[in-house]
């Protein structure tokens, strides 16, 4: 093949492709459409008079503690707690790790160890670790305290929750009564 075809091939191309796009123009301005300025349509919906409209109003759940304390053991929470230890330490005079040593923590501060770098969420809270605010804490913590740098998914079941914090209370110089 001579460089003479060679160009007629590659012109060919170049028309094709020229008529395409001057055929694309050409078409814009023959068939010009004029877009709307606000895009759709509008619809019409009457205002619900006052009598009508329902507020809703959160409430916060109760949970009956000493019903949920029923359903955990020590021994099951010793087993549930091995997926804190990898980040907490239970045992008396136990170093932090992570997290910070939980042993007596039931009762003490949120935020009350003097030695542990708290998230700022957890210093201002302001509560102290009662059952019900363990029980609210383990179920999500990121959840229950917006801005904890615990980044754990929770414990869903009851009896797991209500284990682990008998473990918990049960680790400790002077063990809370149970509710």
């Amino acid at each position: 093949m001579d460089s003479f075809e060679i160009n007629k091939i590659i012109a060919a191309v170049l028309l094709v492709a020229l008529l395409v796009i001057g055929i694309g123009k050409v078409s814009n301005i023959l068939f010009y459409v004029e877009k709307p300025k606000t895009p759709g349509y509008a619809v019409e919906v009457e205002q619900a008079s006052g009598s009508l409209i329902t507020t809703t109003e959160v409430v916060e759940k109760v949970v009956d503690i000493a019903a949920l304390m029923a359903l955990g053991d020590v021994a099951s929470g010793e087993k549930i707690f091995k997926k804190c230890a990898a980040c907490h330490s239970i045992n008396k005079g136990g170093k932090h790790k992570i997290g910070p040593a939980l042993y007596n923590v039931v009762g003490r501060k949120v935020g009350g160890v003097e030695d542990y770098k708290y998230s700022k969420a957890l210093i201002a809270y302001e509560k102290e670790w009662t059952f019900e605010e363990l029980n609210g804490f383990l179920i999500k913590p990121a959840k229950h305290i917006k801005g904890t740098k615990m980044a754990y998914a929770g414990l869903r079941k009851e009896a797991d929750r209500a284990s682990v914090i008998k473990y918990l209370n049960a680790n400790s110089d002077s063990p809370l009564p149970l509710p």
